[in-house]
């Protein structure tokens, strides 16, 4: 695909994706990340030709206007859209597929000062969700969501949902929809859940001196530890 194309394509994409958008017009000052894929597009199409100089000013000089940083040596496919861009990172190994989502505030980054690949690989149809941060030579399988301010710093397999610091990969598969950030499962929670009610029973079952209670409430307790197991 030609220079022209990709970046049509871009402009495209926000406008088939973007509920928000009710004109062209809005397009000139209301999506910085996609402008800051503008200037991307042009910087690694001059840095993949040799050129270093001039690619780092371009990328500079877009990271100035939309504060969003991507190095021009990054690998990124078509129809990638940043939503809101703020804050964006996306470091120099770094290498995103197709169709993918990115929200405000992500950073594709590294976490060793070693030459050869140091940044994540992002396969096609993932969803990145605000503030998350992806760190290391990692690869977010095809189709998996990570959630708001999760670090992920391990692979998360395709399909997967994974949430927290540091991430936790939920084996629960997407059902193709997109991210919905207020339906995540709390790991967290189904633990303290399940301790709390551990401990009442034990307490019940010293206060009535009815061991057979704590036969009645095991089937509960370990659907409450299945679900947590489940979740991690």
């Amino acid at each position: 695909m030609t220079l022209f194309n990709t970046i049509k394509e871009d402009f495209l994409n926000v406008k088939r994706n973007d509920p928000a958008l009710h004109s062209s017009f809005e397009l000139l000052f209301n999506y910085p990340g996609l402008w800051a894929l503008f200037f991307y597009r042009i910087a690694n199409r001059l840095y993949r030709r040799g050129w270093r100089f001039v690619p780092r000013f371009i990328s500079a000089v877009g990271q100035f206007l939309t504060t969003v940083d991507i190095h021009p040596a990054a690998t990124i496919g078509c129809r990638v859209f940043i939503d809101h861009g703020v804050g964006v990172v996306i470091g120099e190994t770094a290498e995103i597929g197709d169709d993918v989502l990115i929200y405000q505030q992500v950073t594709l980054g590294g976490v060793s000062l070693s030459l050869g690949k140091r940044h994540p690989t992002v396969e096609s149809n993932v969803v990145i969700g605000a503030g998350a941060k992806i760190l290391g030579n990692i690869t977010l399988g095809q189709g998996c969501k990570i959630g708001a301010n999760s670090v992920v710093i391990k692979d998360v397999p395709a399909t997967a949902t994974a949430v927290g610091i540091p991430a936790r990969i939920l084996s629960c598969t997407t059902d193709g929809k997109q991210l919905r950030h207020d339906m995540l499962p709390d790991v967290n929670k189904e633990i303290f859940h399940y301790l709390i009610k551990r401990i009442a029973v034990l307490e019940e079952t010293i206060k009535t001196g009815d061991a057979g209670l704590m036969e009645k409430e095991d089937h509960e307790l370990e659907e409450i530890y299945s679900t947590f197991i489940k979740s991690m």
